[in-house]
């Protein structure tokens, strides 16, 4: 089963990642995407706090079809456990 949109949770500046959700069914997954990985893929400078949820928006499906990856692969981390993604994620699929 494919993995639908969640929801963007927040930016997390102590940890420098954006945290969203995805949904297999009912059940919400727990994701984040380090900010890096998101400059990376636009080419940016650092983006400012304030324009985080924006670049998240703008590179959402990217980030939710690399997040689906990972889940079907059973890459999770932390508890509860989620998904992570990094820079290195989206490599893979250039």
């Amino acid at each position: 089963m494919t993995l639908t949109h969640g929801r963007f949770i927040s930016y997390e500046y102590d940890r420098m990642v954006v945290l969203f959700s995805m949904l297999d069914g009912n059940k919400e997954i727990p994701c984040a995407v380090s900010t890096s990985a998101m400059d990376e893929m636009e080419g940016a400078v650092r983006a400012k706090a304030s324009q985080r949820e924006a670049q998240f928006m703008r590179l959402r499906e990217r980030i939710e079809a690399c997040a689906n990856g990972k889940y079907h692969a059973t890459e999770f981390e932390g508890t509860p456990p989620g998904i992570v993604l990094r820079s290195i994620d989206f490599g893979k699929l250039r």
